[in-house]
């Protein structure tokens, strides 16, 4: 089993498809140990307390800076065990975590990198704004910096004339953010993804796999 951990924040709506995901026994070789937050009431806290999973809060106002707190998060994950860390909404910078979990941090971006990623503010809203007919969600391999690395899986969806941000964000969350989550982080437990730079091989899968 893999163990995980989800770092979370506001009100968990990428998280729900993780929680989902374990209730209905859909992710084979996937254990989800812990939520952690960075600050406590947080809707994403109340969603993993009532999927009966442990939540923890590490609260960045109790550290003298980003790169402390960072740390003391790095060693909650390490002090469970943690193979894979998800970010599910996360908002805070990573600092040193992805440097600890190299190839093990998988997160979700709401556009097809590299579209957006440079740009200040929402990345929906700026679809609508370009003028974009398809839009799409990416699923990685943080970088050292917190940000989009490896790319692992991109899913395209049609913009519709009468979008607005609101309705764009929900299609876009369920659509695409949703199963790509969940798609990565089978192949991740099914021991399929193989990083070479910026580039994530998909292996075959396993002959049991096939059966």
């Amino acid at each position: 089993m893999v163990r995980a951990a989800v770092l979370a924040s506001g009100d968990g709506a990428r998280l729900q498809a993780i929680l989902d995901a374990v209730y209905f026994h859909e992710i084979p070789n996937f254990e989800l140990v812990a939520v952690i937050c960075p600050q406590r009431g947080c809707y994403a806290m109340t969603r993993a307390l009532n999927a009966g999973i442990p939540a923890y809060v590490v609260d960045p106002e109790l550290f003298p800076n980003m790169t402390s707190h960072s740390m003391a998060i790095a060693n909650k994950l390490r002090d469970m065990d943690i193979e894979l860390v998800i970010l599910a909404g996360y908002d805070l910078p990573l600092g040193v975590v992805p440097y600890q979990f190299k190839n093990r941090i998988i997160g979700i971006f709401p556009a097809l990198y590299p579209a957006f990623h440079e740009e200040e503010g929402d990345p929906v809203a700026l679809a609508l704004d370009s003028g974009l007919k398809v839009t799409g969600a990416t699923a990685f391999f943080s970088d050292g910096d917190g940000r989009v690395g490896a790319v692992i899986l991109q899913r395209s969806m049609e913009i519709l004339p009468e979008d607005t941000v609101e309705s764009l964000s929900v299609r876009l969350l369920e659509d695409c953010e949703w199963p790509l989550l969940r798609e990565a982080i089978t192949l991740f437990c099914s021991g399929r993804l193989h990083v070479r730079g910026k580039r994530v091989d998909l292996l075959p899968p396993s002959p049991e796999e096939t059966e």
